[in-house]
């Protein structure tokens, strides 16, 4: 479990992290530098979880020395399949990383979203969606390694 109090935010324990494959973990479907190692260490404190459509076929092969738990979601209504797994999981102990436009209403749900841009691009209702928003991958999984990141951006 990750804690951080963050004032005029809130105070997050959050126990799952729930990320978005290609556009946020991979571009074009390959895995990008330093995304296993930071997931290997994230996930001391994080039970991490990995929601794709697999769009390039590589998301299993690719994430298969990730401790993560591998879900591939029909290609129909994927926003609110991401969704409702956040809420089952438990939206307020929760954070999400995405990108698109399906990764809306997780980013909206959990209790801390984080949009990601790179080199896909992010939609814009992503970018509203979130909570906070970051270039990299890197970035956003380098704030939950370094909390008082959140902080300095998200108090009021």
């Amino acid at each position: 479990m990750i804690e951080i109090a963050i004032p005029g935010f809130g105070s997050l324990r959050l126990h799952h992290l729930v990320l978005d494959y290609n556009g946020t973990l991979a571009v074009d479907g390959d895995l990008l530098p330093g995304v296993r190692r930071r997931l290997a260490s994230l996930s001391r404190n994080l039970r991490v979880h990995v929601l794709t459509a697999d769009t390039f076929g590589t998301a299993r092969s690719a994430l298969q020395r990730v401790p993560c738990v591998l879900s591939v979601l029909p290609a129909r209504r994927q926003d609110r399949a991401k969704r409702a797994y956040v809420k089952k999981l438990g939206d307020a102990k929760t954070v999400c990383i995405g990108n698109g436009r399906n990764d809306c209403l997780m980013l909206e749900a959990a209790a801390l979203g984080i949009a990601v841009v790179q080199k896909e691009g992010a939609a814009s209702a992503a970018i509203w969606a979130a909570d906070i928003a970051v270039p990299e991958i890197i970035d956003a999984l380098d704030l939950l390694d370094k909390p008082l990141r959140l902080v300095a951006s998200l108090r009021s």
